[in-house]
């Protein structure tokens, strides 16, 4: 049920949720202001219907004329995204979004969102005006008010945003230039009442659950890893395949996660046993044979899709972390979550920055490697080492890998330990980021 409408240009480009909406009722309900938001702040321009279902333009008829109240003549300066997370899941990485709300629950019950502004992954080579953001909580809103404090967020960027250097013009340095208090200052103004004091929450990761889940209605949702998020019939793994028969006897939905993994959701009881069969048979898993790395894996695109790219990512990751996996095993780290992202140039897609190992690719073959990025995304990694190739990249992770298995705390994840251990500093402000 997606549409293209307002899937790219200077406009909010997407409202991401969690995946599953129907694994709880606070999940349910989130969702559904989800959708509201997403719908809410569409634009109104008739564009998409004059161009694919041949409306007539309306030209020189003033009353007929399009009028954007919310993002005005121009749109906005750069693109803007929303993210809606639910604790203790950071699943759709709510930091990295130009707007975040954050799900509060208090005894059972939806009672509101915490608001956190100014994230973003993009940056450019060499430009150090130019850096990955985290969203900053500025405070908390019942949740019929998230339709007020999303537009007005909008509005603050469409008037402030810096419309001469595009490479500045996300929300982000809107923020950090303005500032956090003015700009939480000329929202309460435009709103006409003030944001409540932040309510307490925690994460604990911002990766998928994998395997069986039951949810409401006595339906079930089977998480399926696949890496790259790529669903192809590759050499003996016969995923699109698999996933084609399932289809033609499942009832429910395919759902994307923000993880690059595919949900079949709302099983009946009635029809798990038969998919579990088709699981079997075509070798679908929830990737439990391989190591937790691999299943903590992000990658863009990149070569040969995307034309940004400057360096191998969806294509490479994999091959890259067979050769990692020889070192986890040989640290008895096969099971340990670690979050690893790569990226084919410093756009950030894949959110390389929220990775506790991430890669930036800067030429063929070669890539800036960053550590020290929380395991539930509230913090960004570091430059470790610059411009380095696969045999680098193996000595050191070779070196490192060895260490955290020696010297960590108990229950301490990698991005803390190379912060912990001083290997790299903490960076939990993108201004920061290239200190």
């Amino acid at each position: 049920m997606l549409d293209t409408i307002a899937a790219c240009g200077d406009v909010n480009r997407n409202v991401m949720c969690n995946s599953i909406p129907f694994q709880s009722e606070i999940h349910s309900e989130v969702y559904e202001w989800s959708k509201k938001l997403s719908d809410y702040l569409l634009p109104r321009t008739r564009a998409y219907h004059e161009i694919w279902l041949d409306e007539e333009k309306v030209v020189g008829t003033p009353e007929l004329e399009e009028v954007e109240p919310m993002y005005g003549k121009l749109y906005l300066p750069r693109k803007f995204k929303i993210g809606i997370a639910v604790p203790p899941s950071n699943d759709i990485d709510v930091y990295s979004q130009d707007l975040g709300f954050i799900a509060i629950v208090e005894n059972g019950k939806l009672v509101g969102f915490n608001v956190a502004i100014g994230g973003g992954m993009g940056m450019t080579h060499g430009d150090k005006a130019t850096y990955p953001q985290l969203a900053k909580v500025i405070g908390f809103c019942q949740p019929d008010k998230i339709l007020d404090v999303a537009e007005k967020i909008i509005m603050i960027q469409r008037d402030y945003g810096n419309r001469s250097v595009r490479k500045n013009a996300r929300f982000k340095y809107t923020v950090d230039r303005l500032g956090l208090e003015p700009v939480k200052a000329e929202l309460e103004n435009r709103l006409g009442w003030k944001l409540e004091e932040a309510r307490t929450y925690h994460f604990d990761n911002n990766g998928d659950r994998y395997g069986w889940v039951k949810g409401m209605r006595d339906k079930w949702h089977f998480t399926l890893f696949v890496e790259g998020g790529r669903i192809a019939d590759i050499n003996d793994y016969k995923l699109m395949t698999g996933l084609r028969e399932i289809a033609k006897i499942h009832t429910g939905d395919f759902r994307l996660t923000a993880n690059q993994n595919l949900i079949i959701a709302d099983v009946t009881s009635q029809k798990k046993k038969k998919i579990i069969e088709l699981l079997e048979t075509y070798g679908l898993t929830d990737g439990a044979h391989h190591s937790a790395l691999r299943r903590s894996s992000i990658a863009c695109v990149a070569l040969p899709t995307c034309g940004l790219a400057m360096a191998e990512a969806e294509r490479y990751l994999p091959v890259l972390i067979d050769k990692i996996e020889a070192i986890v095993d040989e640290n008895g780290l096969r099971n340990e979550e670690i979050t690893i992202r790569m990226t084919g140039c410093p756009n950030g897609c894949a959110r390389h920055a929220l990775g506790e190992i991430g890669f930036i690719g800067k030429g063929p073959g070669k890539y800036n490697m960053y550590l020290g990025a929380a395991f539930d995304g509230s913090r960004l990694s570091k430059m470790y080492r610059e411009n380095i190739g696969e045999e680098e990249i193996l000595n050191e992770l070779r070196v490192l890998l060895s260490r955290y298995a020696k010297e960590r705390q108990q229950g301490e994840h990698f991005g803390d330990f190379v912060i912990n251990a001083g290997i790299v500093k903490e960076v939990t402000d993108g201004m920061n980021f290239h200190d």
